[in-house]
């Protein structure tokens, strides 16, 4: 006896193949993520004493490569392989891990509006904790001067900020060089200069002067609530734009999962 099976019971292959480019640059991108990081680590003799992986006090960007690296990879790979074999357990995780980071997203975005005072000194305590361990990790230190040279800021509240960390504190017995001064990145930047000054922040807080002549003065927090407002239709537009390539990737999983599942059915 033989049964009538619809013309369209099978996958389609634009979906098939549409759902496999989505996720192989996710999954060369993760990878490549991850590859960094592990670069970044060897470069530091992470690798070969892993003890300084949890021993560093303030927070390592390359955990944050790792992160990204890591959850691109996993998508990527759920993705790429449950469109090629046409696997709905893969496909499921691929859709359900969006939905999930999806819904982290949004519960982050609403949490920091409504808790945004608490947002705010999460942020500042956080900030000080890295400004002691300036320091202790070279990709640290590079974050930290890039945030204070692109946002004209220097420390989380002010420059006395800096007082927290070993080098720069202003005490007696400090035998650093840099006592009562600043990093290099809170320095008034001149323009024609071609050539970095690394010592213009030496001495800068041993007077009781004006310093806004050589030194940022702004906090970065005070920077950081100025720069959103200014910034806004921005920051929505790559939550929104994040969000839809997301829901894309969401759309081709279940419509790829309902035509196996029909193609299945009729076979």
């Amino acid at each position: 006896m033989h049964y009538y099976r619809p013309a369209n019971a099978e996958v389609n292959c634009c979906y098939k193949y549409l759902m496999f480019s989505y996720n192989i640059l996710f999954w060369l991108a993760g990878a490549g993520f991850i590859a960094i990081g592990f670069w970044a680590w060897s470069e530091k003799g992470m690798l070969s004493d892993l003890t300084q992986v949890t021993r560093s006090q303030g927070f390592d960007p390359v955990w944050l490569v790792l992160i990204v690296g890591g959850v691109s990879f996993i998508l990527g790979f759920a993705g790429c392989v449950g469109a090629l074999r046409e696997n709905i357990c893969l496909l499921k995780f691929f859709s359900g891990l969006i939905c999930f980071i999806l819904f982290l997203e949004l519960l982050a975005a609403v949490l920091a509006f409504v808790f945004k005072d608490s947002l705010k000194e999460w942020i500042n305590d956080f900030f000080l904790a890295n400004i002691k361990a300036y320091r202790d990790d070279i990709d640290l230190q590079n974050v930290i001067d890039s945030l204070q040279r692109l946002n004209f800021c220097c420390g989380a509240r002010d420059p006395n900020d800096w007082d927290l960390n070993v080098y720069f504190n202003c005490t007696k017995s400090n035998p650093s060089r840099e006592r009562c001064g600043v990093p290099f990145s809170c320095c008034l930047s001149d323009p024609a200069d071609n050539v970095v000054n690394t010592q213009c922040g030496y001495d800068v807080r041993e007077t009781k002067g004006d310093w806004s002549t050589s030194i940022y003065t702004k906090g970065c927090i005070s920077a950081l609530e100025e720069w959103l407002p200014r910034n806004i239709y921005i920051v929505a537009g790559v939550f929104i734009g994040i969000s839809l390539l997301q829901m894309v990737g969401i759309f081709l999983a279940r419509a790829l999962m309902t035509d196996i599942m029909q193609s299945r059915f009729y076979d």
